[in-house]
């Protein structure tokens, strides 16, 4: 690919040189010099990053559309002269991709389901990373009445028997777990069509609810980063407390399951993440000047 790409500038910069048409055609001239300088940037970039070690790290939706990540990446992307590949899905993909050895290490917020990952021995080395919350959100006429309640699963049974428009990610991540996790607690197994099952990330999920000025559980950093961009007008209603608790952790992919990982470099990671700088960077990251998430490192298993 790159050597067709150096190709096509070399006839690109040949074109320019020796067609007499652009002679007489400056402006045009002068727009395709300009695009053939920038290309030679593109492929000096291209160039430098597969040239640098890569680390792929699967990772929650909340992570990447929060901005947090664009804080912590090119810190340890300088220090350790390597490149982090993102893959930003739903903590169940994330676990699934480190399962089958697609990444190096996982950030991710489901400890039930990364227990079994562990357990199973594709994941080694987890550390907690940090925390927020989960919140319900709503419209601000809040139909069904969750902001008087003071039991989430009070919160959880006005909205279905009010038949108040639920949104569901329905994608098996972390925070979909939590969901399901939150009906049952309610004691709610059954749904009608107010439940909408949309399959989507966190950040579609909340453009829904609030287009249809329905209702749907988030994690406070998405909330947070979509209404800083003026993207939606929900509030939140619920209330809070243990069961809304959302730790994350980082853990490497096992190299004895997949020798090939790079996990060295996913050790690296998971040190610099719950390092004293790392720790930090997490701490200081706010949007609208409210904290996104709170660092607490600690060595789980």
């Amino acid at each position: 690919m790159k050597s067709i790409f150096k190709s096509w500038i070399v006839r690109l910069q040949s074109n320019l040189q020796n067609n007499q048409e652009y002679k007489y055609i400056p402006m045009t001239r002068c727009f395709l010099s300009r695009l053939f300088l920038v290309l030679l940037l593109v492929l000096g970039f291209w160039t430098h990053s597969s040239a640098l070690d890569r680390l792929k790290v699967a990772t929650t939706t909340s992570t990447e559309n929060s901005g947090l990540l664009k804080k912590l990446h090119p810190v340890f992307e300088k220090r350790h002269g390597v490149f982090v590949h993102t893959i930003s899905v739903g903590t169940g993909k994330a676990l699934r991709l480190g399962q089958n050895g697609d990444v190096d290490v996982v950030l991710v917020h489901a400890r039930k389901a990364e227990d079994l990952f562990v357990a199973r021995g594709y994941g080694t080395r987890r550390r907690a990373v940090m925390y927020n919350d989960f919140v319900i959100v709503g419209p601000a006429s809040d139909p069904a009445g969750v902001l008087k309640t003071i039991d989430v699963s009070e919160a959880m049974l006005r909205i279905k028997n009010q038949k108040s428009l639920w949104f569901s990610r329905g994608d098996d991540s972390g925070t979909h777990k939590k969901e399901l996790q939150l009906w049952k607690d309610a004691g709610v197994s059954l749904f009608g069509s107010w439940y909408r099952a949309l399959g989507q990330g966190m950040g579609r999920t909340l453009m829904a609810a609030d287009e249809k000025s329905g209702y749907t559980l988030t994690d406070r950093g998405t909330y947070i980063a979509l209404v800083a961009k003026a993207k939606i007008s929900l509030k939140i209603q619920g209330p809070r407390g243990k069961p809304l608790h959302n730790p994350y952790s980082v853990i490497a992919v096992n190299p004895k399951r997949h020798p090939h990982v790079k996990f060295g470099l996913a050790v690296k990671y998971i040190d610099f993440l719950t390092s004293g700088q790392g720790q930090k960077i997490i701490r200081d990251f706010r949007l609208m000047g409210k904290q996104l998430f709170y660092p607490n490192a600690k060595r789980t298993h």
